[in-house]
């Protein structure tokens, strides 16, 4: 299957794609089908009102399997792969537990206000990207979770457009994370409530 990777992707290797479950998907649109509908159980279980421990690599992991567990193989485990973006594969547990540490002390001190340790979680999520592929689409969900449930804030609109294959929103957003890497998050503060 030619997946038609849109700008800011992560493609995936030769095994990773070997991996999907839904041997009958040819097409990308088919592909988004099936994720979207995953994501959505993934996303009511992450918001079900059960008190979890979110800010722990066991809690990263089995919510990207419950997002994507039904359409990957390997949904919930790390990248075994380098990619185009991310810290190097061996780095990411070490990356995340030091993410979570960052948190737990910005929230504990209030070393910044709610919306800026969501999006400078967002961002270094996204930036570690511990899978092979969801990791956007993972970081959004776990970014709105923290909102709600440890900093008692609403969940961010995300630029109020579609994320998903090739548009404005989208580029938006890949141009605010970029900004990011540069330390400079103006863009990716104004864009998550835009």
């Amino acid at each position: 299957m030619d997946y038609n990777y849109p700008d800011g992707a992560t493609p995936l290797d030769p095994d990773e794609a070997e991996g999907l479950r839904l041997t009958h998907i040819n097409t990308r649109e088919q592909l988004n089908v099936f994720e979207q509908k995953n994501i959505r159980k993934g996303v009511a279980w992450a918001f079900s009102g059960r008190k979890r421990d979110m800010l722990s690599e066991p809690f990263i992991r089995k919510l990207h399997k419950q997002m994507f567990g039904d359409v990957w193989k390997w949904a919930g485990t790390f990248r075994s792969s380098n990619k185009n973006i991310g810290v190097m594969r061996e780095q990411i547990g070490v990356e995340l537990r030091h993410l979570c540490e960052d948190v737990r002390f910005w929230i504990e001190h209030q070393t910044f206000e709610a919306d800026e340790i969501a999006t400078r979680f967002h961002h270094r999520l996204v930036f570690i990207h511990p899978f092979p592929n969801g990791n956007g689409r993972h970081a959004r969900v776990i970014t709105d979770l923290l909102l709600k449930t440890e900093l008692g804030s609403a969940r961010f609109s995300w630029g109020g457009g579609t994320l998903d294959g090739s548009s404005a929103c989208r580029d938006r957003y890949i141009a605010a994370l970029r900004a990011a890497d540069r330390d400079d998050f103006t863009l990716l503060r104004e864009f998550v409530r835009s």
